[in-house]
Protein backbone atom coordinates (compact mmCIF):
# COMPACT_ATOMS: atom_id res chain seq x y z
CA UNK A 1 0.00 0.00 0.00
CA UNK A 2 1.40 3.52 -1.01
CA UNK A 3 2.01 6.33 0.97
CA UNK A 4 -0.72 8.28 0.11
CA UNK A 5 -3.58 5.24 0.24
CA UNK A 6 -2.42 4.76 4.28
CA UNK A 7 -3.32 8.33 4.66
CA UNK A 8 -6.58 8.31 3.08
CA UNK A 9 -7.68 4.96 4.69
CA UNK A 10 -6.41 6.56 7.81
CA UNK A 11 -8.34 9.78 7.18
CA UNK A 12 -11.04 8.24 6.78
CA UNK A 13 -11.07 6.25 9.67
CA UNK A 14 -10.43 8.95 11.86
CA UNK A 15 -13.05 11.18 10.32
CA UNK A 16 -15.57 8.07 10.51
CA UNK A 17 -14.96 7.65 15.18
CA UNK A 18 -14.91 11.89 15.26
CA UNK A 19 -18.02 12.30 13.78
CA UNK A 20 -19.80 9.22 16.10
CA UNK A 21 -17.55 11.74 18.68
CA UNK A 22 -19.51 14.39 17.35
CA UNK A 23 -23.22 13.52 18.07
CA UNK A 24 -22.45 12.12 21.44
CA UNK A 25 -21.05 15.73 22.16
CA UNK A 26 -23.79 17.60 21.00
CA UNK A 27 -26.27 15.39 22.94
CA UNK A 28 -24.18 15.75 25.60
CA UNK A 29 -24.53 19.49 25.78
CA UNK A 30 -27.77 19.78 25.66
CA UNK A 31 -28.40 17.50 28.36
CA UNK A 32 -25.72 19.04 30.81
CA UNK A 33 -26.70 22.47 30.54
CA UNK A 34 -30.56 22.15 30.29
CA UNK A 35 -30.36 20.34 33.20
CA UNK A 36 -27.98 21.95 34.64
CA UNK A 37 -29.91 25.18 34.87
CA UNK A 38 -33.31 23.50 35.22
CA UNK A 39 -31.82 21.90 38.79
CA UNK A 40 -29.06 24.80 39.26
CA UNK A 41 -25.77 22.41 39.35
CA UNK A 42 -22.96 24.24 38.90
CA UNK A 43 -20.88 21.05 38.20
CA UNK A 44 -23.66 19.83 35.48
CA UNK A 45 -23.40 23.28 33.86
CA UNK A 46 -19.36 23.24 34.05
CA UNK A 47 -19.78 19.38 32.99
CA UNK A 48 -21.83 20.50 29.81
CA UNK A 49 -19.04 23.52 28.86
CA UNK A 50 -16.48 20.57 29.43
CA UNK A 51 -18.33 18.47 26.36
CA UNK A 52 -19.07 22.03 24.43
CA UNK A 53 -15.25 22.12 24.01
CA UNK A 54 -15.01 18.00 23.45
CA UNK A 55 -17.22 19.21 20.54
CA UNK A 56 -15.47 21.91 19.27
CA UNK A 57 -12.21 20.02 19.40
CA UNK A 58 -13.78 17.38 17.26
CA UNK A 59 -14.72 20.21 14.49
CA UNK A 60 -10.76 20.84 15.06
CA UNK A 61 -9.44 17.60 14.01
CA UNK A 62 -12.18 17.63 11.04
CA UNK A 63 -10.29 20.79 9.56
CA UNK A 64 -7.18 19.08 10.97
CA UNK A 65 -7.37 16.07 8.45
CA UNK A 66 -8.73 18.22 5.38
CA UNK A 67 -5.55 20.16 5.99
CA UNK A 68 -3.02 17.01 6.72
CA UNK A 69 -4.37 15.28 4.02
CA UNK A 70 -3.67 17.53 1.08
CA UNK A 71 -0.57 16.45 -1.31
CA UNK A 72 2.56 17.91 -0.71
CA UNK A 73 3.33 21.38 -2.58
CA UNK A 74 6.19 23.55 -3.56
CA UNK A 75 5.83 25.30 -0.61
CA UNK A 76 5.16 22.19 1.92
CA UNK A 77 7.21 19.62 0.15
CA UNK A 78 6.88 17.40 3.67
CA UNK A 79 3.31 17.35 3.30
CA UNK A 80 0.89 19.09 5.57
CA UNK A 81 1.06 16.50 8.58
CA UNK A 82 2.25 19.57 11.09
CA UNK A 83 -1.86 20.26 11.01
CA UNK A 84 -2.33 17.46 13.22
CA UNK A 85 0.19 18.91 15.78
CA UNK A 86 -1.24 22.27 15.24
CA UNK A 87 -4.78 21.27 15.99
CA UNK A 88 -3.79 19.56 19.01
CA UNK A 89 -2.31 22.07 20.64
CA UNK A 90 -5.10 24.17 19.85
CA UNK A 91 -7.42 22.19 21.31
CA UNK A 92 -5.32 21.62 24.62
CA UNK A 93 -5.07 25.25 25.33
CA UNK A 94 -9.06 25.95 25.42
CA UNK A 95 -9.12 22.94 27.66
CA UNK A 96 -6.71 24.19 30.20
CA UNK A 97 -8.76 27.36 30.47
CA UNK A 98 -11.70 26.52 30.76
CA UNK A 99 -10.49 23.66 33.37
CA UNK A 100 -9.24 26.68 35.46
CA UNK A 101 -12.26 28.93 34.86
CA UNK A 102 -14.36 26.10 36.29
CA UNK A 103 -12.35 25.81 39.41
CA UNK A 104 -12.20 29.68 40.35
CA UNK A 105 -15.82 30.02 40.18
CA UNK A 106 -16.00 26.82 42.32
CA UNK A 107 -14.00 28.60 44.74
CA UNK A 108 -16.02 31.77 44.38
CA UNK A 109 -18.94 29.85 45.07
CA UNK A 110 -17.93 28.65 48.38
CA UNK A 111 -16.50 32.40 49.29
CA UNK A 112 -19.85 33.03 48.64
CA UNK A 113 -21.36 30.45 50.97
CA UNK A 114 -23.80 29.43 47.73
CA UNK A 115 -25.18 26.08 48.79
CA UNK A 116 -27.01 24.09 46.28
CA UNK A 117 -29.14 20.86 46.62
CA UNK A 118 -28.89 18.35 43.21
CA UNK A 119 -29.90 15.04 43.22
CA UNK A 120 -31.28 12.57 40.83
CA UNK A 121 -31.71 14.48 37.68
CA UNK A 122 -27.82 15.32 37.78
CA UNK A 123 -26.86 11.97 38.85
CA UNK A 124 -29.08 10.23 36.19
CA UNK A 125 -27.76 12.66 33.16
CA UNK A 126 -24.30 12.17 34.87
CA UNK A 127 -24.25 8.19 34.84
CA UNK A 128 -25.83 8.59 30.88
CA UNK A 129 -22.39 10.57 30.01
CA UNK A 130 -20.22 8.28 31.66
CA UNK A 131 -21.58 5.16 29.48
CA UNK A 132 -21.45 7.40 26.41
CA UNK A 133 -17.67 8.85 26.97
CA UNK A 134 -16.07 6.24 28.39
CA UNK A 135 -17.28 4.33 25.10
CA UNK A 136 -16.45 7.49 22.99
CA UNK A 137 -12.70 7.19 24.89
CA UNK A 138 -12.32 3.39 24.08
CA UNK A 139 -12.93 3.61 20.89
CA UNK A 140 -11.05 6.78 19.82
CA UNK A 141 -8.22 5.69 21.69
CA UNK A 142 -8.20 2.10 19.94
CA UNK A 143 -8.12 3.96 16.41
CA UNK A 144 -5.28 6.62 17.63
CA UNK A 145 -3.15 3.55 18.22
CA UNK A 146 -3.66 1.54 15.55
CA UNK A 147 -2.83 4.69 13.13
CA UNK A 148 -0.17 6.70 15.17
CA UNK A 149 -2.81 9.85 15.25
CA UNK A 150 -1.84 12.43 17.98
CA UNK A 151 -4.44 14.50 17.05
CA UNK A 152 -7.03 11.64 17.43
CA UNK A 153 -5.14 10.47 20.78
CA UNK A 154 -5.55 14.10 22.01
CA UNK A 155 -9.32 13.80 21.63
CA UNK A 156 -9.85 10.27 23.23
CA UNK A 157 -8.46 11.89 26.41
CA UNK A 158 -11.19 14.43 26.09
CA UNK A 159 -13.38 11.93 26.20
CA UNK A 160 -12.01 10.40 28.94
CA UNK A 161 -11.34 13.49 30.69
CA UNK A 162 -15.11 14.14 30.38
CA UNK A 163 -16.11 11.00 31.82
CA UNK A 164 -13.98 11.84 34.45
CA UNK A 165 -15.55 14.71 35.23
CA UNK A 166 -19.19 13.23 35.36
CA UNK A 167 -18.07 10.58 37.69
CA UNK A 168 -17.08 13.79 40.12
CA UNK A 169 -20.23 15.42 39.02
CA UNK A 170 -22.30 11.87 40.06
CA UNK A 171 -20.57 11.80 43.52
CA UNK A 172 -21.60 15.44 44.19
CA UNK A 173 -24.72 14.82 43.35
CA UNK A 174 -24.88 11.76 45.50
CA UNK A 175 -22.82 13.68 48.55
CA UNK A 176 -25.63 16.06 48.62
CA UNK A 177 -28.21 13.92 48.70
CA UNK A 178 -27.22 12.95 52.20
CA UNK A 179 -26.44 16.65 52.84
CA UNK A 180 -22.45 17.24 52.30
CA UNK A 181 -22.28 21.28 51.99
CA UNK A 182 -20.60 22.63 48.82
CA UNK A 183 -20.63 19.23 47.41
CA UNK A 184 -21.38 20.40 44.33
CA UNK A 185 -18.38 23.25 44.21
CA UNK A 186 -15.77 20.52 45.26
CA UNK A 187 -17.27 17.90 42.63
CA UNK A 188 -16.61 21.19 40.31
CA UNK A 189 -12.91 21.68 41.65
CA UNK A 190 -12.11 17.95 41.13
CA UNK A 191 -13.33 18.35 37.47
CA UNK A 192 -11.38 21.15 36.74
CA UNK A 193 -7.77 20.14 37.95
CA UNK A 194 -7.99 16.97 35.71
CA UNK A 195 -9.06 18.54 33.20
CA UNK A 196 -6.60 20.72 33.39
CA UNK A 197 -3.89 17.77 33.97
CA UNK A 198 -5.16 16.11 31.32
CA UNK A 199 -4.77 19.62 29.02
CA UNK A 200 -1.31 19.63 30.23
CA UNK A 201 -0.35 16.15 29.09
CA UNK A 202 -1.62 16.54 25.82
CA UNK A 203 0.14 20.05 25.23
CA UNK A 204 3.49 18.56 26.50
CA UNK A 205 3.36 15.65 24.09
CA UNK A 206 2.35 17.78 21.22
CA UNK A 207 4.48 20.37 21.18
CA UNK A 208 7.61 17.70 21.40
CA UNK A 209 7.32 16.99 18.17
CA UNK A 210 7.26 20.66 17.16
CA UNK A 211 10.95 20.05 18.29
CA UNK A 212 11.38 16.93 15.77
CA UNK A 213 11.11 14.82 18.28
CA UNK A 214 12.35 11.33 17.78
CA UNK A 215 9.96 8.66 17.47
CA UNK A 216 9.16 6.48 19.95
CA UNK A 217 11.89 3.74 21.61
CA UNK A 218 8.90 0.57 20.54
CA UNK A 219 9.31 1.98 16.85
CA UNK A 220 12.73 2.56 17.02
CA UNK A 221 13.50 -0.70 17.59
CA UNK A 222 10.96 -1.98 14.94
CA UNK A 223 12.85 0.03 12.50
CA UNK A 224 16.01 -1.10 13.54
CA UNK A 225 14.77 -4.64 13.68
CA UNK A 226 14.12 -4.69 9.59
CA UNK A 227 17.27 -3.18 8.74
CA UNK A 228 18.68 -5.35 9.96
CA UNK A 229 16.33 -9.05 8.63
CA UNK A 230 17.99 -7.41 5.07
CA UNK A 231 20.43 -10.20 4.10
CA UNK A 232 21.88 -7.79 1.77
CA UNK A 233 22.74 -5.10 4.34
CA UNK A 234 25.98 -6.10 6.04
CA UNK A 235 26.05 -3.31 8.32
CA UNK A 236 24.52 0.31 8.90
CA UNK A 237 25.07 3.49 10.95
CA UNK A 238 23.47 7.02 11.43
CA UNK A 239 19.25 6.58 12.01
CA UNK A 240 17.99 9.58 12.50
CA UNK A 241 14.03 9.90 12.93
CA UNK A 242 11.14 12.44 13.08
CA UNK A 243 7.63 12.65 13.44
CA UNK A 244 5.56 15.24 11.71
CA UNK A 245 1.67 14.58 12.66
CA UNK A 246 1.02 10.70 11.96
CA UNK A 247 3.65 10.55 9.30
CA UNK A 248 7.32 9.40 10.51
CA UNK A 249 10.56 10.61 8.40
CA UNK A 250 14.17 8.77 8.71
CA UNK A 251 17.47 8.50 7.39
CA UNK A 252 20.11 6.16 7.60
CA UNK A 253 23.18 4.57 6.00
CA UNK A 254 23.47 1.21 4.79
CA UNK A 255 26.65 -0.74 3.99
CA UNK A 256 26.47 -3.18 1.17
CA UNK A 257 28.64 -5.48 -0.76
CA UNK A 258 31.12 -3.41 -2.39
CA UNK A 259 31.17 -5.38 -5.55
CA UNK A 260 27.55 -4.36 -6.03
CA UNK A 261 26.75 -2.67 -8.86
CA UNK A 262 24.61 0.53 -8.70
CA UNK A 263 21.60 -1.13 -10.05
CA UNK A 264 22.21 -3.91 -7.20
CA UNK A 265 22.60 -1.49 -4.65
CA UNK A 266 19.66 0.25 -5.33
CA UNK A 267 17.44 -2.45 -5.45
CA UNK A 268 18.72 -3.75 -2.42
CA UNK A 269 17.60 -0.09 -0.72
CA UNK A 270 14.37 -0.57 -3.02
CA UNK A 271 13.88 -3.91 -1.10
CA UNK A 272 14.31 -2.45 2.30
CA UNK A 273 11.73 0.88 1.35
CA UNK A 274 9.04 -1.95 1.15
CA UNK A 275 9.93 -3.72 3.87
CA UNK A 276 9.33 -0.09 6.14
CA UNK A 277 5.89 0.80 4.09
CA UNK A 278 4.87 -3.19 4.51
CA UNK A 279 5.83 -3.68 8.49
CA UNK A 280 5.13 0.37 10.08
CA UNK A 281 1.25 1.09 9.91
CA UNK A 282 1.76 5.11 9.73
CA UNK A 283 3.12 6.67 6.91
CA UNK A 284 6.92 6.30 6.11
CA UNK A 285 9.55 8.61 4.35
CA UNK A 286 12.91 7.48 3.76
CA UNK A 287 16.51 8.80 2.96
CA UNK A 288 18.56 6.11 2.59
CA UNK A 289 22.67 6.65 1.81
CA UNK A 290 24.43 3.39 0.25
CA UNK A 291 28.19 2.84 1.31
CA UNK A 292 30.34 0.13 0.27
CA UNK A 293 31.37 -2.33 3.08
CA UNK A 294 35.37 -1.77 3.20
Amino acid sequence: MSKQQKNNEAFDQIIKVTWLGIIINITLVIAKIITGFIVSSMAMIADGFHSLSDLLTDFAIILGVRISRKEPDEDHPYGHGWAENFITVLTAIPLAGAGGFMVYKAIMSIIEHKITKIGYPVLTVAIIAIILKEYSFVITKRVAIKLSSSMLYANAWDHRSDALSSLAVAIGAVSSMFGLSYADQIATIVVGLMIIWVAAKILGESLGQFTARAVDENTKQQIKQIISSQPQIQNWHKLRTRVVGRELFMDFHILVEPTLSIREAHAVAESLEDEMHRQIPQPVNIVIHIEPNE
